[in-house]
């Protein structure tokens, strides 16, 4: 298993948080569908360019004298003489895994010339994707409209989920300047680091992002403070980037293998390829790449003890958003992760500060309006 006591090499490192440098990023922003390299950290391997098929060029026959024999004569009797001669001047169709390589290597290109993290867009934005496209989709954008004021899109490279959720929750705590949450954070980072290491995760491997995370969360309330640029310059960021999403990986299945009781039902009824937890933690979780869905999110906000909003971006038809009724066709569905911890809470603790736009294999980050 990746970051293990028994295989140190595969730790890496990066060099220390940078709060307020330069970091070298592409500055486009598009929204691509996340692929799904099973590529654990520190050992990131390039998708290979499918074989091109190569059709040979067929040359027509010149022009024939008296005594030469038809073209087609000359073809069937090399067909007759090599019976494997292709005769047919179709061009031999790619076989279904170089279609697949191709696929995934546009799709790797395409994640690569977006950034991280995006910047901050009116949400006029997301309807603008769709504004060729399904009505479907632009009715229930009209829906987003009246809740949310803003969408900040995320990297589709397998990791946006983790990305996107530390990026809202910090973004929200520097604007917010909240120091009992930033304390109860700390805190929770804080107890965090024995049980990873008991869980057999090398205190190399993770000990620099899990500082990195909580220096600039130690920023706020001081003369100092981390600000949304500082914030943004880092995420952006490759080294610093990957090492925050890889630690919280590694919460997310460390959280796993420690109530393995609970998640089991929900690991083997929706992965048949799991035959157990410790399985599932190995092959969907602690990979770099591997997309996120309900058992992620559920074991991440645990973790950390932070509630989150998931939006639906869908085909699907379902009940209205919580206050909003429309027509049944421009139904927006949402789902709130609340640690169970704080189901029967009350206060600010309980609300969902972190809001997630998911459109199939992605998620990015939506801002709520002022007055939802």
């Amino acid at each position: 298993m990746a970051w293990r006591e028994q295989s140190p090499e595969r730790g890496s490192q990066v060099s220390s948080w940078n709060p307020g440098g330069p970091a070298s990023h592409r500055e486009s922003t598009l929204d691509a569908a996340e692929s799904r390299p099973a590529v654990s950290v520190g050992e990131r391997e390039d998708f290979v360019d499918a074989p091109k098929t190569s059709v040979s060029s067929i040359s027509g026959a010149g022009e024939e004298s008296l005594t030469s024999r038809p073209h087609t004569e000359h073809t069937v009797e090399n067909a007759e003489q090599n019976p494997n001669l292709n005769t047919d001047s179709t061009p031999a169709r790619p076989t279904d895994d170089q279609i697949l390589a191709q696929e995934n290597s546009i799709r790797e290109a395409v994640a690569e010339s977006s950034p991280f993290v995006g910047d901050k867009e009116p949400l006029a934005a997301l309807r603008k994707e769709y504004e060729d496209g399904s009505a479907v989709f632009l009715q229930k954008i009209s829906t987003l409209e009246e809740k949310y004021q803003a969408i900040r899109r995320t990297r589709g490279d397998g990791n946006c989920f983790f990305r996107a959720f530390i990026f809202a929750y910090m973004e929200d705590l520097v604007q917010s300047n909240s120091l009992q949450e930033r304390n109860r954070v700390v805190t929770c980072m804080r107890q965090w680091k024995p049980r990873l290491i008991a869980a057999g995760y090398q205190e190399l491997v993770f000990e620099d992002a899990q500082e990195m995370i909580m220096d600039q969360l130690n920023s706020l309330g001081t003369a100092d403070p981390v600000m949304l640029p500082a914030l943004e310059t880092n995420m952006r960021d490759a080294g610093v980037s990957q090492m925050v999403v890889m630690y919280l990986r590694l919460l997310t299945s460390a959280e796993l293998g420690q109530r393995q009781e609970f998640f089991s039902p929900f690991i083997l009824g929706m992965f048949d390829d799991c035959p157990s937890v410790d399985h599932f933690r190995q092959r969907y979780v602690e990979p770099m790449g591997e997309e996120s869905d309900h058992v992620h999110i559920v074991a991440l906000t645990d973790a950390l003890q932070v509630p989150i909003r998931i939006v639906y971006l869908d085909q699907s038809l379902g009940a209205a958003m919580a206050g909003v009724g429309h027509a049944e066709g421009a139904a927006v569905n949402h789902h709130d992760f609340v640690p169970e911890a704080l189901q029967n809470a009350t206060g600010p603790n309980a609300i969902p500060k972190v809001h997630l736009l998911y459109r199939p294999g992605h998620y990015d980050i939506l801002y709520p309006s002022k007055s939802a």
